[in-house]
């Protein structure tokens, strides 16, 4: 019979976060998540009485990330899942952002996502266990127009899994990032969702057209996020997870199309990378 994990899921409050909570409070595992409002917290806590423990954590404050989450490990005695879901989209066109906001988008999507991982994994490292699981997005693997900030936090996100995966084998701990297309999560219609403050009308019928399109595609996207969840749970009761899994075909698609160009550009260009080591 399979044991019960207890799980650490940041931003349970919508999106995936939630779909993976609810699926992994369905089949009895226990779940303590991170919210930023006090109202999401008590309607997280009660999905489950018991099997549920919310934290009110911004991953922006980095004082209090790494003490919020070693305590909450500690309550529960270990972990034994860390999905890493917190995060949102800027969008716009590079020249458009203040420096600020592009800092708040790595602060969140990947610094914040470090300092969550840096908690938990003496623990695992201790245990010989666990599974880590970062969230990143099929556009860190292609850099999208209107999405640059958004790609580059999430690129970071897969380099940095990548190299975690290799760090933790030794000791048993799993990582695998997640590289989602499209999925029905209102990722576009909401806070996770925020455009440049500053427009510049240049741009409007380039990137602020690609950026409304965005917006306006909430609802029809072609990903289920109750599938996604499902997934995630396969996951965990692998042997031997992936390190990147891709979830949706759009996901599979594109990452097919950009690795035969990117398998062209070498071939065209071989001559001129190849010739710059020493005669």
């Amino acid at each position: 019979m399979r044991e019960a994990r207890h799980w650490l899921i940041t931003g349970v409050s919508s999106g995936f976060g939630r779909s993976i909570a609810e699926a992994a409070l369905a089949r009895g595992d226990s779940i303590t998540g991170t919210l930023r409002k006090k109202e999401d917290a008590a309607a997280f806590e009660a999905l489950a009485p018991g099997q549920t423990d919310a934290c009110l954590l911004d991953l922006t404050d980095r004082n209090n990330v790494s003490r919020v989450i070693a305590e909450a490990v500690e309550r529960h005695g270990g972990v034994d899942v860390l999905v890493n879901n917190a995060g949102y989209a800027l969008a716009g066109a590079v020249e458009e952002f203040e420096e600020a906001e592009i800092r708040d988008q790595m602060e969140t999507n990947f610094f914040g996502l470090a300092a969550a991982t840096r908690a938990v994994l003496p623990v695992m490292r201790r245990q010989k266990s666990g599974h880590i699981i970062n969230i990143a997005s099929v556009a860190g693997l292609w850099g999208f127009p209107g999405m640059a900030m958004y790609s580059a936090s999430k690129f970071a996100v897969v380099g940095f899994s990548e190299a975690l995966a290799a760090e933790m084998a030794p000791f048993g701990v799993k990582v695998t990032v997640l590289e989602p297309g499209a999925f029905r999560t209102k990722f576009s219609s909401n806070s996770s969702f925020t455009r440049a403050r500053r427009p510049i009308e240049a741009y409007a019928p380039t990137v602020g057209k690609i950026c409304s399109q965005i917006a306006s595609y909430d609802g029809s996207q072609p990903g289920d996020p109750e599938r996604a969840a499902q997934a995630v749970l396969r996951l965990v009761d692998l042997e031997e997870p992936p390190v990147q899994l891709l979830l949706g075909k759009d996901a599979v698609q594109l990452h097919r199309q950009k690795l035969g160009l990117t398998s062209q550009s070498i071939d065209q260009w071989e001559d001129l990378s190849s010739g710059t080591d020493y005669a």
